[in-house]
């Protein structure tokens, strides 16, 4: 790279348990070499994927590469955070060839893409791409679309709504993930669906755990910040998105003898609620290893990522979003009976 050169940055964004992070891992493990650095960001106090990504074994992913901006959507707080985030990593001895900031599954790209125009940093960074990450069962069971019952409502607001239609038009290329939990009518109609509401030139690709060659998704060179008046908003600044309509909290666990009969009681917990978003770590008994819990709706995944650290406290903690009004203690009630059943 020509040290006249703009590096590129390209914005990961979707809704809550989309595949961001997976995407983010795929990408990490095809840098062959590159000074790749990743900026995360996430809704609560707690990070989990930034350390899933510190874990992830991957050859030239250093932890000090990975900037994990949590308590916070970075559409939000770009002055507070992003920007002086940006500006020690183009102070760096030797700074980073491309920069991959994952985004909050709340967080509006557009304010975002907005922040590269700061004179200190359009000299140095252009947005490569904004790449959207959709959840395909989540989109073909209505997740994000109001009936039209709700519409007519005078009082009518649907905030998952707002901002998944945000997303879809900032971006550049759009990956349909999960594809592979969709049988092929419903995923042929999800993509013709998708590709209606699409500015004209944006690449829509179906996707199975966010596998995607990095050449696909790193060279896109649509330069977004000088693109800005052709990518719509129902929010053009931070001040008029805020995160009210949303909340989010950690619930600790104590040790689980069985992480798969949790699973299926979590996924009940899910439902009773309508939690969004759940995901965090689990110490289970006799295990050596640590267990990631992710889940999204009532679906409900796990694995071991890696071997507790020396010294380590083996202790698991859940972090739950969800919609305003969250029925904490019967969630945290719920989750603690869940792990001792």
């Amino acid at each position: 790279m020509s040290r006249f050169a703009k590096i590129p940055a390209t914005v990961v964004t979707g809704f809550l348990g989309a595949g961001k992070t997976t995407l983010v891992r795929h990408l990490l493990s095809q840098a062959q070499g590159r000074r790749i650095a990743l900026i995360v960001n996430e809704f609560g106090d707690i990070g989990v994927d930034g350390d899933l990504l510190a874990a992830c074994g991957i050859e030239g992913c250093r932890e000090d590469d990975i900037i994990e901006l949590a308590n916070g959507c970075l559409c939000c707080t770009v002055a507070d955070e992003f920007l002086p985030t940006m500006e020690r990593l183009l102070s760096r001895r030797l700074p980073p060839e491309h920069i991959i900031i994952e985004t909050s599954g709340l967080a509006l790209p557009k304010p975002l893409v907005k922040a590269f125009d700061w004179p200190d940093i359009r000299s140095k960074v252009t947005v490569d791409g904004v790449v959207v990450v959709v959840d395909g069962p989540a989109l073909a069971t209505g997740r994000f679309e109001s009936t039209a019952e709700q519409r007519a409502r005078p009082d009518h607001d649907n905030p998952l709504e707002e901002v998944f239609a945000d997303q879809l038009a900032c971006a550049d290329m759009v990956l349909l993930n999960k594809a592979d939990l969709l049988d092929a009518g419903p995923l042929t109609a999800l993509t013709a669906a998708l590709k209606n509401r699409l500015r004209p030139g944006v690449k829509l690709v179906a996707t199975r755990q966010g596998a995607v060659d990095a050449r696909v998704l790193l060279g896109l060179e649509s330069r977004a910040e000088d693109d800005l008046a052709a990518r719509p908003t129902l929010h053009d600044t931070a001040q008029d998105h805020n995160h009210d309509d949303f909340e989010s909290f950690a619930v600790p666990v104590a040790a689980v003898d069985d992480p798969q009969a949790l699973a299926a009681r979590l996924g009940q917990i899910i439902d009773r609620h309508d939690i969004l978003r759940l995901k965090g770590f689990l110490a289970v008994a006799g295990k050596d290893m640590r267990h990631v819990v992710q889940a999204v709706g009532g679906r409900v995944s796990g694995y071991y990522d890696r071997p507790w650290k020396p010294g380590e406290t083996r202790t698991g903690q859940l972090v739950v979003i969800g919609l305003k009004g969250l029925d904490r203690e019967a969630i945290r009630l719920g989750i603690a009976n869940a792990g001792t059943r």
